[in-house]
């Protein structure tokens, strides 16, 4: 019996013949989207830190007869980010899209973060997406053209308790809108997601005593629920793909509607009204996904 494969909304051959980097491809988002970017056709290069990771998703990305290949590297060090870029372009011939997802943040007060771990952040969401994505342009995409998809976050109202993240987020913003002006005349798009709150493994990363806080933080949601990492996916793949051939420098939102909440405003979850009108139900598109711990038997 063959294995499952992903199920996606976009038609089988989409990505045929393009190589597609991912960075942080060995979890959570990145994962995923290696997942629906293989299955619809595409040599998908997996980046990150952790060798082990990267092959452990290549097998399962090949054992759906997909393609892929790794790196791993740092994207914060400009020689190893150079240096492997150089590397998938020899193997490749080109690179025709890159998603900008590796990241990280952890929770802490503004009055607690050291100046190390704010700048530690600050590299990995920030400083390491413009090395990745000034590579890929400056070594195939300036030539060639491309599509650059940059994973942002729900900073719209700022991010109380991370706020080295929030603020690299709104610079990766930025980045986006500049990009896509500079290198448009390339024939390069340069486009955002910016995922709300999304049950990925990403969560597991997280302290025990922070169970109770995400549980709780679909109830600020309109859409009452998580998002799932499928649907940050299918976000992803729309923007490279030739249905987004006039969006650029935008930033697409994945959230639920959940900016939107105000204080004061008396808002009704779907859920607790199903029998009148049903909460829209998540996309189950990938056939791999694995529930965060924190929900787990709750």
């Amino acid at each position: 019996m063959n294995a499952p494969h992903y199920r996606s909304v976009f038609a089988p051959g989409l990505f045929a013949g393009q190589t597609l980097v991912v960075t942080g491809g060995g979890s959570g988002i990145g994962r995923c989207t290696a997942h629906e970017l293989a299955a619809l056709g595409a040599h998908v290069v997996l980046v990150g830190r952790k060798p082990e990771k990267l092959d452990a998703v290549k097998a399962e990305i090949e054992a759906a007869g997909g393609q892929a290949s790794t790196q791993a590297f740092d994207i914060r060090q400009e020689e190893a980010v150079r240096d492997a870029v150089k590397a998938i372009v020899a193997a490749r011939g080109r690179i025709d899209g890159l998603v900008n997802n590796a990241g990280g943040q952890y929770i802490t007060p503004l009055e607690a973060i050291s100046a190390k771990g704010w700048e530690a952040v600050i590299h990995t969401n920030l400083t390491g997406g413009f090395l990745v994505a000034r590579e890929c342009y400056l070594q195939s995409m300036r030539a060639h053209g491309g599509a650059i998809v940059n994973i942002v976050a729900d900073i719209w109202g700022s991010m109380p308790n991370m706020g080295h993240s929030g603020a690299a987020r709104a610079g990766m913003v930025s980045f986006t809108e500049t990009a896509a002006a500079e290198w448009a005349v390339s024939g390069v798009r340069v486009n955002a997601v910016a995922p709300g709150y999304i049950a990925s493994s990403g969560m597991d990363h997280y302290p025990p005593e922070a169970g109770d806080m995400l549980r709780e933080m679909r109830h600020t949601v309109p859409a009452g629920r998580f998002g799932n990492e499928a649907e940050t996916s299918a976000a992803i793949a729309f923007l490279l793909s030739p249905a987004a051939s006039f969006v650029s420098g935008t930033v697409l939102r994945v959230d639920g509607a959940r900016p939107q909440v105000r204080m004061g405003w008396p808002m009704a979850l779907p859920d607790a009204q199903a029998q009148q009108r049903p909460a829209v139900k998540p996309y189950d598109g990938f056939h791999l996904a694995q529930t965060p711990r924190v929900f787990q038997d709750k």
